[in-house]
């Protein structure tokens, strides 16, 4: 007999996107991603050689299970540099990506029926891996106009006794949108502990992220190299942590996974030594995708409220043409072939939109929504 937590824990409905999109590609169909949040750039050549170089060296076996020391070191230099917050290489464990991460924080935090507030919308594996670890996400809802983030008192609102943590996410997935400092230092006040997912900081474009840890001591970071270094196959993320929960969550990795692979360390090594002027042609080239993107978005008729300046996320408002997202998602695939997501994947409040993504080359980001208005003719 199959488990209850396999047979209830939700599909991931950006991936079953994907993976019908590439059921038609190998029909032959020529298929424009803007449905997944990958970065379309390879990995920056400083960090192929380091790890190229581990493995030549090999450096191929087990680690620390807290990860490389030099590698410890480089992220707490990183974040004392970037936002003058003093944690120790003693705070930080490296893991096989965010989502590990996230696993190891929620277990190592959570008790049966414990709750952490989220926000609606909300990026889909946050709800899941909490209840999987037999937690209670309580959703927050935030709305449009608000560029779709939380009001500190509507958080107030939903706390109680079983409250342990407070997700945020800045820049956020889905909507790409960037948390003030004053918000996020009101918001700091209010909980047990912060749980702060920092995964696309560094895709900036205007204004500036605020790490957490600026704020208070009483907070988890979430961060990786996926997405601002292009390493999502590498599976490499961290997290950062008050040190009586390290060695918790450290027995949980020994067991689980026993450490993060060797040579992704020493590329991600380099990457934070080196891979400064790659990230910035990266950024610079993702901002004007973004500029494009919003434009010609609202050009076709979708709602874009607050223009997103972070991650590389737009999530449109779509009413107007369907407020079933999910089936519109598909429909725009099959007809048009263009990959998106739809917003019901993001929670109940972001139904009715579609999530775009920009990690793509112009050429094909132009193409997709020439395809786009052709589709959307039938709504005239």
């Amino acid at each position: 007999m199959i488990s209850k937590k396999a047979t209830e824990i939700p599909p991931f409905i950006v991936m079953d996107v994907l993976e019908r999109a590439q059921e038609l590609e190998r029909d032959g169909e020529h298929i424009i991603h803007l449905e997944v949040g990958e970065p379309d750039f390879d990995t920056p050549e400083c960090i192929n050689e380091a790890g190229y170089r581990a493995i030549c060296d090999g450096k191929t076996h087990y680690t620390h299970s807290m990860g490389l020391i030099e590698l410890r070191e480089a992220i707490a230099e990183d974040y004392w540099k970037k936002y003058r917050a003093n944690i120790s290489p003693e705070q930080i464990l490296v893991a096989s990506g965010t989502s590990p991460a996230l696993l190891l924080l929620f277990s190592a935090l959570l008790d049966f029926g414990d709750e952490v507030i989220l926000s609606n919308p909300y990026y889909p594996c946050y709800p899941n891996i909490i209840r999987f670890v037999d937690g209670v996400p309580v959703f927050v809802e935030v709305f449009e106009r608000e560029g779709f983030q939380y009001l500190p008192e509507m958080i107030e609102e939903k706390l109680g006794p079983k409250v342990k943590g407070i997700m945020i996410n800045s820049p956020a997935n889905p909507t790409g949108n960037i948390m003030s400092a004053e918000r996020m230092k009101k918001i700091a006040q209010l909980s047990p502990y912060i749980i702060s997912d920092e995964i696309y900081h560094g895709l900036v474009y205007e204004g500036k992220a605020h790490s957490i840890l600026e704020f208070t001591e009483r907070a988890f970071v979430i961060n990786g190299f996926s997405k601002l270094y292009a390493m999502t196959g590498w599976r490499l993320g961290y997290l950062v942590a008050p040190k009586e929960f390290i060695r918790p969550m450290q027995k949980i990795q020994q067991n689980l996974f026993i450490s993060a692979s060797s040579f992704a360390q020493w590329g991600a090594l380099s990457g934070l030594k080196e891979a400064e002027q790659d990230i910035w042609k990266m950024v610079e080239t993702y901002d004007q995708r973004r500029r494009y993107l919003i434009q010609r978005l609202k050009e076709l008729g979708f709602g874009i409220t607050v223009e997103p300046t972070g991650a590389f996320y737009i999530l449109a408002n779509a009413k107007r043409f369907s407020k079933n997202s999910y089936k519109l998602a598909f429909d725009i695939l099959q007809e048009a072939k263009v990959g998106v997501a739809p917003g019901i994947d993001f929670g109940s409040n972001a139904e009715g939109y579609l999530r775009f993504c920009y990690a793509n080359s112009m050429e094909n980001i132009i193409e997709g929504m020439n395809r786009l208005e052709k589709y959307l003719e039938r709504y005239e």
